[in-house]
């Protein structure tokens, strides 16, 4: 692709053009575009007018900006992500009845937790995470399953920080997290009050594909809440899971 006079590729343009929207920015307009991906007002809109001729934008009744469905369309043909989602679904949904609560399908992207799914009773507890919404590796029970497994480079560039604390109660300090992540894989499970809200506790266990860990597996609980039905749980649906994954492969 062309470079503009930034130096920048059409690709980087575009890239952060669609970074500009967000789980909780969904609409926008050109200029509020152009502003946050930081580019010229007349780049901005020729690439916004050429993404939606495309169809990975489109453009409402009040000509704001929101994603195309064609961009979903695409991410969703042979993604890894979508497989492992649909051979976790019925097994979440097994959770779901039986803790009824909230019940989370989280995986490591550019060193966060990306989480694909999510199904929630209505009488569920509080709950800030949302379907391809992220958070900090170090600052969720999802996150630190994934974060203890994780390649020992990505774990050492996160706990080189900084590390943001999401709630009074997140842990930011390194070497404790390390302590902590060693205990996730000698006992296979997380229970962490506190994390992400004071009114939760998050617990999460591994999901794992050809031996590898290639998610987590959560609940969230109120905090004053007995974990253990929800480790009993969460363990047997990851085992599930991890052979729907396998007979997949066949």
């Amino acid at each position: 692709m062309a470079n503009s006079p930034s130096g920048d590729s059409m690709t980087e343009r575009i890239v952060r053009v669609l970074e500009t929207f967000t789980t909780e920015r969904t609409v926008q307009t050109s200029a509020e575009i152009g502003r946050r991906a930081a580019l010229p007002s007349s780049s901005a809109h020729r690439i916004v007018e050429d993404l939606v001729t495309a169809g990975l934008l489109e453009r409402d009744e009040d000509r704001r900006i929101r994603l195309g469905l064609r961009l979903w369309e695409l991410a969703l043909r042979g993604s890894s992500a979508l497989r492992l989602r649909q051979a976790a679904l019925p097994f979440m949904a097994q959770v779901q009845q039986e803790i009824r609560e909230h019940t989370q399908l989280a995986v490591i992207e550019q060193d966060e937790a990306l989480f694909l799914e999510r199904l929630s009773h209505p009488d569920a507890g509080a709950n800030i995470t949302r379907i391809a919404g992220r958070l900090p590796l170090h600052a969720s029970s999802s996150g630190l399953v994934l974060l203890a497994h994780a390649d020992p480079a990505v774990r050492e560039r996160v706990l080189s920080g900084p590390l943001r604390a999401v709630s009074r109660e997140t842990e930011t300090d390194a070497d404790a997290l390390r302590r902590i992540l060693g205990l996730i894989r000698r006992q296979g499970y997380i229970v962490a009050p506190g994390t992400v809200e004071s009114v939760s506790t998050g617990v999460a266990v591994p999901v794992r594909s050809a031996g590898e860990v290639v998610a987590a597996l959560s609940v969230v609980l109120p905090r004053d809440a007995a974990p253990a039905p929800a480790v009993a749980a969460l363990r047997r649906a990851a085992a599930d899971i991890e052979a729907a994954l396998r007979a997949d492969r066949r």
